[in-house]
């Protein structure tokens, strides 16, 4: 298979706003597990964060990402991603995408086409959305035409496996230091692994919410990325902070489905079973607090009242203004009987978006040259202990220019595939069961779940230390053992992501942001990120 000049994994915003632009400058090849209706970008319901309000203002939106963050935000990065908003949605609307139109008449608008919502965390309504499908909107925007684009081309159904190093050079090559020189992939349907050389390569995987049991994310999101880059010898930072929504409908035995912070910013007020609003006495700003805060104030309340959920009210507000604003929400809680107007939502926190990730700087590089990494793959430093909500798209966009500018400048060239090895398959045979990967699986989540969750302690961070090295040292087994086959290359992944978060929370001895050990309820005198490196520590 030829080689291109940019290599992107991923298709979500991050990869396809980045695959649009890189179209200009060289071969563009996007591999992606699936194209449509998959991943973070495509489940998010809330929006993009900007600052449009003339009230408003970019050092507002800073502030606001300072707080939430919790003091861990690397500052200048921050002030980027704000700046940014909006140019980031002047391109949208260029791709195509359909952002809700403000409906107010004359002055009331303030000149602004957009109608903006406000969500947790924000002191000012920035909140671009399409309804309460934003995420859907952006993807069949950029999907559309990302498959007009001559110069981009999108292999599906392809499985990332590990990167191309210096190592998988034959020994005649090997001069020089290290590098990234594409990678290696399942093409799931025909079986088989083949090799993909290219001049950059664009780490946009998503991050790794499938490591919970409760999680709104897509089954694709296993941290593949995540995982590639640290095998590889790459540093990934601040894996502790997994940030948990707040809510999500709460129907034991269904699907997770997420009920977004954009209701809350409506006027919604969250509410005990007894009816109490019991945000007001946890945080000044109530039910719109961070998403860290409320998160935690709702497993307090659960854990006190022996009720296994908590109550959002949208009652103060008619059928037809829910129906208008939040369409889709509303349906799926009628669809599940309840008629939000009337009745309040039964919500529960669910493992939501990874803040750490592969460590990268101000130019979305990682520390392996040609290896690059963007979105909720990446730990840029915007988000801190916590993410404030709406940023994650605006990272994407962000930081996806960024690493373009930076490729281009590089004048990376093209590796010649003569020079590399071939993929060695070790004459496995496929393995006798494949149930064992799904017991893993589910053995994974759960201990996650219970021990590595919203509140900790080192008890439970240690029991959960043991749980997952014995099932990461069957799943090495399984790898060098048996054929490759998707659920095995993404237990791998899963299992490596949920060792990487456990040994970061281990070694936070104190709470932030989305990081809570009940033994060590302080903070350090010191701001301090985690970091990890193969073979370190």
């Amino acid at each position: 298979m030829k080689a291109y000049d940019f290599i992107i994994v991923g298709s979500g915003v991050a990869g396809l706003s980045l695959a649009l632009k890189a179209a200009a400058f060289g071969k563009v090849l996007v591999v992606t597990k699936k194209l449509s209706r998959s991943g973070s970008t495509n489940l998010a319901q809330g929006g993009i964060a900007s600052v449009m309000h003339p009230e408003d203002s970019l050092e507002r939106h800073f502030q606001d990402t300072l707080e939430a963050g919790a003091g861990l935000c690397r500052e200048e990065r921050v002030r980027l991603l704000v700046s940014q908003g909006p140019a980031v949605i002047e391109n949208l609307v260029k791709w195509g995408v359909r952002f809700t139109k403000n409906g107010r008449k004359g002055s009331l608008n303030h000149g602004i086409p957009y109608h903006l919502a406000r969500e947790g965390g924000h002191s000012n309504e920035r909140i671009l959305h399409a309804n309460d499908l934003t995420g859907l909107e952006i993807q069949r925007a950029l999907i559309q035409a990302a498959t007009a684009e001559p110069n981009i081309q999108i292999l599906e159904n392809y499985m990332a496996i590990d990167l191309i190093t210096a190592k998988h050079l034959l020994r005649r090559q090997r001069n020089g230091g290290d590098r990234c020189h594409g990678l290696y992939a399942l093409d799931s349907q025909r079986n088989r692994v083949v090799a993909l050389f290219g001049a950059a390569t664009v780490l946009c995987t998503g991050g790794a919410g499938m490591v919970y049991s409760h999680t709104t994310n897509d089954s694709v999101s296993t941290g593949d990325g995540i995982a590639m880059a640290y095998r590889a010898g790459v540093a990934v930072e601040d894996m502790e902070f997994m940030q948990f929504h707040p809510t999500t409908f709460y129907n034991p035995g269904h699907p997770t489905y997420l009920i977004s912070e954009a209701l809350r910013g409506h006027g919604g007020v969250l509410r005990n079973h007894r009816g109490d609003p019991f945000m007001d006495g946890v945080h000044r700003m109530k039910s719109l607090a961070p998403r860290d805060v409320v998160a935690r104030a709702i497993d307090a309340e659960t854990k006190k009242s022996g009720h296994p959920c908590v109550y959002l009210d949208m009652t103060a507000f008619s059928r037809s203004d829910l129906r208008k604003h939040f369409p889709n929400i509303f349906a799926h809680c009628v669809k599940m009987g309840l008629d939000m107007s009337k009745e309040r939502i039964p919500v529960v926190s669910a493992a939501h978006f990874t803040c750490g990730g592969v460590k990268v700087d101000e130019n979305s590089a990682t520390g392996l040259p040609g290896l690059y990494a963007v979105g909720e793959t990446a730990c840029t430093g915007v988000h801190g202990a916590n993410r404030l909500a709406s940023n994650s798209l605006l990272e994407g966009l962000v930081f996806s220019e960024c690493a373009l500018k930076h490729i281009v400048a590089s004048s990376l060239s093209r590796p010649n595939q003569v020079d590399f090895r071939e993929w060695n398959s070790l004459n496995v045979k496929p393995a006798p069961e494949t149930i064992i990967y799904s017991h893993a699986f589910e053995t994974i989540r759960s201990t996650m779940w219970h021990y590595v969750g919203i509140v900790r302690t080192d008890a439970r961070l240690a029991r959960a230390w043991e749980f997952i090295r014995v099932i990461s040292r069957q799943i090495q087994h399984d790898y060098w053992s048996f054929s490759m086959e998707p659920n095995l290359i993404e237990l791998r992944n899963l299992t490596l992501n949920a060792e990487l978060i456990i040994r970061s929370a281990r070694r936070r001895k104190e709470s932030r942001g989305l990081h809570y050990n009940l033994d060590h309820p302080g903070l350090w005198p010191r701001i301090r990120h985690i970091t990890l490196r193969r073979n370190a520590g």
